[in-house]
């Protein structure tokens, strides 16, 4: 259940149809970090600096909220997936971008978008045992339960998962998000991973059938969409608003996915190897490259026009564009971050 899986060392990917131009206005910030061209009107965004900025902090906040203690073992087994130097950070990333739209301290997202970390490397951590996709190797190194046993790594996601809400609840500023808007944050993270979200993605993965478009959107759109989602509701934003976001977050997800498909498709076809075969279906073993290369357009498409409701945010919302063209480009690599 991944949206920031990335594949290091294939090309980048380029599509059959050149991507328009957004224009975004200067409203809200005055970075110098963001600049117009004169010959496209497009806003350039330093997505890697505004990435590696949060994944320091939100790194250094999630060692504060796992400390090793007893049972040891459990608490270790946590801290090896949340903390893994391969990890993106995706997940909170979206999640502050989302709220630093319609919000003012990106302080108040912090402990949910430590939340969405944490659920999401349960996630991983159940995703990867021998009973589901059976993976030998998550985020750079082997999987949770290839070095703590079967038995320590559904712990380890087990404790994580409450871990998260417990997070929110304790950590979040009350002067800075109303109770309200903290109920509906966790309905939506527990809707997001529950037997109508990701679980159902991963049942149907797992079963086999031609539902791959149901279980993209479940496994890989489910988390991108609570990013958003998050964002948006612990800044208070208007009902619409939040719609916009979880279009955007679902579209975005699957894109990312896909263009992992794609990618790999290629690097091991360029190689004439086979690759690894993964249980689950994807849009390249399904549709094939050309009709992927479609697929790829037409959420690329989605999401943007998503954002484009957005218009009034000015700047604020030059993140969540540049998401988009990073999902299908891959201008730089996120594990760099970390080092």
């Amino acid at each position: 259940m991944v949206f920031s899986t990335v594949l290091t060392s294939v090309p980048n990917l380029y599509l059959t149809r050149k991507p328009k131009n957004i224009h975004i206005p200067i409203r809200c910030l005055s970075s110098p970090s963001v600049s117009i061209s004169s010959q496209s009107n497009l806003t350039q965004f330093d997505l890697k600096a505004y990435w590696a900025t949060l994944y320091a902090e939100i790194t250094q906040k999630l060692e504060e909220a796992i400390p090793v203690k007893y049972p040891d073992q459990i608490y270790e087994a946590m801290r090896y997936s949340v903390l893994a130097k391969g990890a993106k950070r995706a997940p909170p990333v979206m999640c502050v971008a989302a709220y630093e739209i319609f919000g003012d301290n990106r302080l108040a997202a912090f402990p949910t978008a430590c939340a969405l970390e944490m659920v999401h490397a349960a996630s991983l951590i159940h995703d990867d045992l021998p009973c589901m996709d059976d993976a030998p190797e998550r985020r750079g190194q082997p999987s949770n339960h290839k070095v703590f046993g079967d038995d320590m790594a559904i712990l380890a996601g087990d404790a994580l998962f409450p871990l998260g809400f417990h997070h929110i609840v304790m950590h979040t500023p009350p002067e800075l998000v109303p109770e309200s808007r903290l109920l509906l944050v966790i309905a939506e993270i527990a809707r997001t991973v529950g037997s109508s979200g990701m679980a159902a993605g991963q049942f149907l993965d797992l079963k086999g059938g031609n539902t791959v478009d149901f279980i993209q959107e479940k496994k890989y759109g489910a988390m991108g969409e609570c990013s958003a989602v998050c964002g948006g509701l612990l800044a208070g934003a208007k009902d619409d608003e939040i719609e916009r976001l979880r279009r955007y977050g679902r579209a975005v997800g699957v894109l990312y996915e896909v263009v992992n498909d794609v990618l790999l498709s290629k690097s091991t076809e360029k190689e004439g190897t086979e690759g690894q075969e993964k249980k689950g279906k994807g849009y390249v073993r399904l549709y094939g490259i050309e009709k992927s290369m479609e697929i790829i357009e037409e959420l690329r498409s989605k999401a943007k026009n998503e954002l484009d409701g957005f218009e009034k945010y000015g700047d604020c919302v030059a993140p969540l564009y540049s998401f988009i063209d990073y999902a299908i480009n891959r201008g730089f690599n996120v594990s760099d971050l970390s080092q």
